[in-house]
């Protein structure tokens, strides 16, 4: 089976979210993420931030969604594509239980998480990764095309 080639440029971002939140993204159950800011739909390398959300982990969706897992941070965990970026009017119902009121809503899609977490630093904001990061996620997963 051949392998198209990667497209050259900005083709994937990094995204830095705090745990709990992101073991809920890797198990398919929270397809909302939550920003101050739209980004762009791009694929985005899923980095478990240094920091633990702990009033998190007793909202009882949240519980209920990573019970049993492993909360690692400090490292790539997964990929994902943003598909689009929305917000609610004012008064509508949530888009999600996972929404939170007047944040900027990423749509997430294609969730794969990797066998092995790659440890890196993420920051605020979309980051471009290394390429050698890059490399590094598309060894575990070959078949990654954007």
């Amino acid at each position: 089976m051949s392998v198209a080639p990667l497209p050259e440029g900005d083709w994937i971002r990094g995204i830095s979210i705090k745990q709990p939140w992101t073991a809920a993204i890797l198990t398919g159950a929270k397809t909302i993420e939550n920003r101050t800011r739209p980004w762009r739909t791009s694929w985005v390398l899923l980095h478990a931030s240094q920091q633990i959300d702990r009033p998190a982990l007793r909202f009882p969706l949240v519980a209920r969604t990573i019970r049993d897992r492993q909360l690692l941070t400090g490292a790539v965990v997964g990929v994902a594509r943003i598909t689009n970026c929305h917000q609610v009017p004012e008064g509508s119902p949530p888009c999600s239980p996972w929404a939170h009121v007047g944040a900027w809503h990423l749509e997430l899609a294609d969730v794969q998480e990797l066998p092995l977490p790659v440890p890196a630093r993420g920051q605020l904001g979309p980051w471009r990764p290394t390429e050698d990061l890059v490399d590094q996620v598309l060894q575990q997963l070959p078949y990654l095309r954007p």
